[in-house]
């Protein structure tokens, strides 16, 4: 990709010339963005990271759901994440167990239990694994409803897995998929940006009518604290929040891309002036039209950002349909930042990455266009 080898070259040209740069400019890290629970929610709260969440909301499922089962490689003792720690103590060897190392094995048995009335929990250790599975996924699970006519079904059905860049994953072990799912009616993608969300999403996702893949973005595991409501909790499927609200520009993320966004939301209101607003799509199947087209047609420009490459990104779908309903309140073009389109490299994360001066760029070229 010549667009990539061209800004890998003028960005280690610049690396050698810091004594004259800033070089937190070619920095890929991000602040992360806590958030604060709605009181709604319930008013007593435990410190919890992502990992802790996301065990949590096993936890409360498992308690209240008997025929619940969490299942996947190394799960047992924890997973490779400790994400199911304590459970199978909790809950038993029938009801929390390893597989074998076959994704496509855990798929097929989650959608087996799932259609005999067991709720299936299934772990694939990393989003980049999800592939070989990716037939059972879209042409099972996805389907099963639609083809018996309504007489069966695996809604009860959740698929857990990482995703997204950790610092140090190379090529097999930090890409995003979520986008190669959203093209399968029948599937529902949900990406949590922290604790909060994460233990209501997924505990939406275990008692929902259809097949869901849940995306746990592994930077964030213990990265990712905050103030989590104790008590059982659902956040919809399909409703995006803002996070933070703007008049000049519209940016939409999910996942870590939230605080990365978010950070460059900040730095563009100190340096240029420009009120931005942030939105956390909270899952991109089905992912909420009317929130973001409300504030477009408000702020009149809207960029999109996402770490998994340009090349048909989810940011692509909401791109069309958002130049589509607000066509006559856009005042620029519509921006994506995102990965390249190239296999997810090992040292030159920093260049793959769609990073906050990235989209602190994007910022100040739609704003001046």
């Amino acid at each position: 990709n010549l667009q990539l080898k061209a800004t890998m070259a003028a960005s280690s040209l610049a690396l050698k010339n810091a004594v004259r740069l800033p070089a937190r400019r070619f920095a890929s890290h991000f602040t992360y963005q806590p958030s604060v629970a709605p009181a709604s929610l319930g008013a007593e709260k435990t410190k919890m990271n992502l990992c802790q969440a996301v065990n949590n909301a096993m936890d409360i499922a498992m308690g209240t759901d008997k025929s619940a089962l969490v299942f996947g490689e190394d799960v047992a003792f924890g997973g490779v994440f400790r994400c199911t720690v304590g459970l199978q103590d909790k809950y038993g060897k029938d009801r929390v167990f390893n597989t074998p190392l076959c994704e496509q094995g855990i798929a097929g048995f989650a959608i087996g239990v799932a259609t005999i009335g067991s709720t299936a929990i299934a772990e694939i250790q990393f989003g980049d694994y999800i592939f070989p599975a990716y037939d059972q996924i879209v042409n099972e699970a996805a389907k099963y409803r639609y083809r018996s006519g309504g007489l069966f079904s695996c809604g009860g059905l959740t698929i857990r897995a990482t995703c997204g860049a950790v610092g140090h994953g190379a090529l097999y072990h930090s890409q995003s998929p979520e986008a190669n799912f959203t093209h399968t009616p029948g599937l529902k993608i949900v990406v949590p940006r922290g604790p909060i969300q994460a233990k209501g999403l997924l505990l939406s996702c275990i008692r929902d009518p259809d097949p869901c893949i849940f995306l746990e973005p592994k930077v964030l595991y213990r990265q990712a604290v905050e103030e989590v409501p104790s008590g059982d909790y659902s956040i919809p499927i399909g409703k995006a929040e803002v996070i933070k609200t703007g008049k000049d520009v519209t940016i939409v993320a999910w996942g870590t891309q939230v605080h990365v966004v978010s950070e460059a939301a900040k730095i563009a209101e100190e340096k240029l002036g420009v009120s931005v607003e942030v939105i956390d799509l909270q899952s991109i199947q089905p992912w909420d039209e009317d929130c973001v087209a409300e504030s477009v047609t408000k702020t009149g420009r809207l960029i999109i950002s996402h770490e998994a490459p340009l090349n048909s990104g989810f940011g692509a779908e909401i791109a069309s349909t958002i130049q589509k309903r607000c066509f006559l309140s856009l005042e620029s073009p519509i921006e994506r930042v995102c990965g390249w389109d190239t296999p997810f490299p090992h040292v030159y994360e920093p260049f793959y990455l769609p990073t906050v001066w990235r989209v602190f760029d994007a910022i100040k070229k739609t704003v001046k266009y």
